[in-house]
């Protein structure tokens, strides 16, 4: 039976791609950039943000697509003759929390379809390679399912040595040179090349000034994620299964979401050789472990007094917990710092906006208490979610009793306002036991 195409295949032109990539593991694909048609450069408009901040020439997507057809055109034209210039993409600081601070590109909004066309054309040819433990930034995959098989898997070893990786600075020091020597594997057409080579090479602009990375994948871009999963589906994915695998004693799996990992063994021998090998494998590519980040821990099932540890993978802390009928099972509950994050988010927010009408601060702290648990409300962890809207409303109140020099108000006068105003409760909505665990061997 043949594969469904995903979200991303769209023509039968990119079917065909699909369908020869599957069959042929190997082969190397000489014509691509034809595949950019002003058609597929219109679709890739259409699945572009719109709202989002404008680039360095300061044109938002509406403005774009006021006059769609002459801008696909003229963008089409210079791409088919080799004229298309990347321009640098602007730069600024976002809250980490903490007082850290990280950078966000945004690239131009035409930048960003003529990334998404070329992303459709490789994703064709990438998504028939990528093996199964990876989830991140893939069509028809999420977050969540990668939490499902890391725990399924974990419950089907009765637990495990777990290496708790970090790559620092991945997306910052991805080595170019490395980038195009896996690509060419599979890409052997010099325009797509090329024009890969110009997204990484645009540089970014701050304050005025141009600064041209020489590592790294392009701030912000649409192709970025995917240029991420190739460089580690080779560094990573297909040396655990091709070099790691066949020479461990017992079990053992790997999960990865984007650059954050997690390996998984049954034996501790295997997982100290594991990590003894796995620094220089990524140092070989440039890449560097951080080393206050990287852990082995003890993960097994719990017996009698032993206590395991816990690790935090996807913002979820990972622990051993008695289920309602006593049996030690896998849990997960939002890692603290993402919780205090999170917290200080709606309290800044709060603050800002507290001379809002109250229906205005209703809806979007109702809108920001469902999109905290669209994500981690997971079975088991109720208390979490019932603590993160218990503080909101706490926030909501004080910043409320400060919308001017009245005396502080008393719980009756908001438990009025919450009457007028509900907020929505709490809730878990992704269930654990989704994916049936298959007994350990």
């Amino acid at each position: 039976m043949e594969e469904a195409p995903t979200s991303q295949t769209v023509s039968p032109d990119l079917l065909r791609i699909t369908r020869m990539a599957k069959e042929s593991p190997e082969l190397r694909f000489r014509t691509l950039a034809h595949y950019i048609t002003p058609e597929l450069l219109r679709l890739a408009a259409s699945r572009t943000r719109k709202d989002a901040a404008p680039g360095i020439d300061g044109q938002s997507g509406a403005s774009y697509l006021e006059n769609l057809d002459g801008n696909v055109q003229d963008l089409w034209q210079r791409l088919r003759q080799g004229r298309y210039r990347a321009p640098p993409v602007r730069r600024v600081d976002i809250d980490k929390g903490g007082g850290k601070t990280r950078p966000l590109g945004i690239p131009t909004f035409e930048d960003k379809v003529a990334q998404r066309a070329a992303l459709m054309v490789l994703e064709s040819i990438y998504e028939q390679d990528f093996l199964p433990c990876s989830f991140g930034f893939r069509p028809g995959l999420s977050a969540h399912d990668a939490l499902h098989e890391l725990r399924d898997g974990l419950m089907r070893m009765g637990g495990a040595w777990v290496i708790d990786a970090d790559i620092r600075d991945f997306f910052g020091s991805l080595d170019h040179a490395t980038l195009r020597e896996i690509l060419s594997q599979r890409v052997g057409d010099h325009s797509m090349m090329r024009l890969i080579g110009k997204w990484l090479t645009a540089g970014v602009m701050e304050a005025g000034r141009l600064h041209r990375p020489e590592l790294g994948t392009p701030q912000g871009g649409v192709i970025s994620p995917l240029l991420a999963n190739v460089y580690l589906h080779e560094v990573l994915d297909r040396w655990f299964e091709r070099d790691v695998r066949p020479r461990l004693r017992g079990p053992g799996f790997l999960v990865r979401y984007a650059d954050d990992f997690v390996m998984a063994f049954a034996e501790r021998e295997d997982a100290e050789r594991v990590l003894a090998v796995l620094g220089k494998r990524l140092a070989k590519h440039g890449l560097q472990l951080h080393p206050e980040k990287t852990r082995l821990l003890d993960f097994r099932r719990p017996r009698g007094e032993t206590k395991p540890g816990s690790f935090v993978f996807l913002g979820f802390t990972h622990y051993w917990a008695p289920s309602r009928r006593g049996t030690p099972i896998v849990q997960l509950k939002t890692a603290t710092k993402r919780l205090s994050r999170a917290l200080c988010s709606i309290n800044e927010w709060c603050r800002d906006h507290r001379h809002l009408p109250l229906a205005a601060q209703q809806a979007t702290l109702a809108q920001k208490l469902r999109g905290h648990c669209a994500y981690y409300g997971v079975t088991g962890n109720s208390k979490a979610l019932w603590r993160f809207r218990y503080w909101l409303v706490r926030l909501w109140r004080k910043w409320l009793c400060r919308r001017s020099y009245a005396a502080r108000k008393p719980w009756a006068w908001f438990q009025r306002i919450l009457e007028i105003y509900p907020l929505p409760p709490a809730r878990a909505i992704h269930s654990s036991l989704r994916h049936p665990v298959k007994p350990s061997v």
